[in-house]
């Protein structure tokens, strides 16, 4: 059976903001007991006590977090280079049997030149393709008889290398996707190697992004 402090835990660990915010003393605890009463109730199939909640919330153990976030920061002054890209493009395409043959056509026109910037991200129902914007029209007219889910114009991306240690730290991402959080960026995609991250945004905030990753950088 949980105890109330294993319940008030899980609750806060599930919302990451808040356990960095409660870190920072940026939350009231008893404001915050009372929102967190009614999941704490329920995970405990019991009435809980708002006293009982606070006292628990104010045990909580920042360490673990303390120790994440300082091994976190040193990888990010570890970041290599940071390459930007503008006019971009992105493209979803419903998965077909017939998608992989075009995806191929449009690889090799890449390849005639390096002027031209393509990734494609392939899941289980679509497929993503971010692409130059001098390659459109050939997606365009390449996969013409696909069917397409959603494009969006007017974008750029920021590419980062990662440190290889990026690999043994578990919150690399949610370190540097958080910050956009907050900025109130709207990341339009996350495209990922081993040892590189390109985020896409909208054209518009491009700027703000590249300073974002420059101050973890210098920070």
């Amino acid at each position: 059976m949980k105890t109330i402090q294993e319940a008030v835990e899980i609750t806060i660990r599930k919302t990451p903001f808040i356990e960095e915010a409660l870190n920072e003393k940026l939350i009231n605890v008893s404001s915050l007991a009372r929102e967190i009463l009614p999941e704490v109730s329920k995970l405990l199939k019991k009435d809980v006590k708002v006293g009982a909640v606070m006292m628990a919330i104010n045990r909580l153990s920042p360490v673990n977090e303390l120790r994440i976030r300082k091994n976190i920061k040193k990888l990010a002054l570890d970041l290599g280079d940071v390459i930007v890209r503008s006019d971009l493009c992105d493209f979803t395409f419903k998965n077909t049997p017939s998608l992989l043959k075009e995806i191929a056509k449009i690889l090799s026109k890449s390849a005639d030149s390096n002027d031209y910037f393509l990734t494609v991200s392939q899941g289980i129902f679509e497929t993503n393709i971010v692409t130059s914007k001098n390659l459109q029209p050939f997606v365009e007219d390449i996969f013409k008889s696909e069917i397409l889910i959603n494009n969006v114009n007017d974008l750029a991306s920021i590419t980062i290398k990662l440190p290889k240690e990026n690999l043994e730290q578990s919150g690399v991402y949610y370190f540097i996707l958080k910050q956009f959080a907050w900025a109130n960026i709207a990341v339009q995609e996350v495209i990922s190697t081993t040892h590189e991250m390109t985020i896409v945004v909208k054209e518009q905030d491009v700027n703000e992004t590249f300073a974002i990753l420059m101050d973890l950088k210098l920070n």
